[in-house]
């Protein structure tokens, strides 16, 4: 199998769980980190999966190196090479395909509960038998749903929480968090993270409560990656 992109936008936002996961399985992958000086490539030739990871910017601003994101996706998905966007990364997959990104009606930072849409059976090839889950977030904006996307996940806060075309799929949540990704984050400090929480307390946490229980939430958290990543990759060749 030719090796897997990894689109990185932040130092901060690495592919944390993803990479632990492909690199368990033995499979080659390639992280492009702009923030360190590292340009994304020009074509998906060469590689057999697109992997988009989040990042603090908006979809919509002027980054050159999001409409090269964007390039990507859309290369990746003509030529089915299966792509797959964590937050900031599910929101250019929404972008490049037309929809609008805008501001969520409530922030999601921390960990929150999404429901899986039942009767559907891209949601299910996705989530399996699962009818909710407990998810981390972390984003102020939202990806309305792409033409012909199937809608797989919601959540009291952001109507659209994921989204598949065929083996494509957009996710709204960090799928890839680990605890040492998740520890960095926890500790962090911004007026607007402040702000968010005193005004939506329900679907903002603070850092220790993004911290707390951790061990019973990160497993199941993993658990439902081990699985998402499993069928994204089942597409590669």
């Amino acid at each position: 199998m030719k090796p897997i992109l990894i689109l990185q936008h932040l130092d901060t936002d690495g592919p944390a769980y993803l990479g632990t996961w492909l690199r368990s399985r033995g499979l080659e992958h390639e992280v492009r980190n702009t923030e360190a000086g590292a340009a994304f490539p020009a074509t998906i030739d060469g590689h057999s999966a697109l992997a988009v990871l989040g990042g603090a910017m908006s979809a919509n601003d002027p980054l050159p190196s999001l409409r090269r994101a964007e390039r990507l996706i859309l290369q990746a998905m003509e030529r089915d090479v299966p792509v797959i966007g964590l937050c900031l990364g599910g929101q250019l997959m929404a972008r490049a395909l037309g929809a609008a990104i805008k501001a969520s009606p409530a922030p999601e930072i921390g960990w929150q509960p999404l429901r899986v849409a039942i009767g559907s059976p891209a949601a299910q090839a996705w989530f399996g038998e699962r009818t909710s889950a407990e998810v981390m977030q972390w984003h102020y904006e939202m990806f309305d749903l792409p033409s012909g996307a199937d809608l797989l996940a919601t959540s009291d806060a952001c109507a659209h929480q994921a989204f598949s075309i065929g083996p494509h799929l957009g996710l709204q949540f960090h799928l890839e968090i680990d605890e040492a990704k998740l520890r960095v984050w926890a500790a962090e400090e911004s007026q607007a993270w402040r702000e968010a929480h005193v005004a939506h307390p329900a679907s903002v946490q603070d850092g220790p409560g993004m911290l707390s229980r951790l061990p019973e939430r990160m497993t199941p958290h993993q658990t439902l990656a081990d699985r998402i990543f499993g069928r994204w990759i089942s597409f590669a060749s």
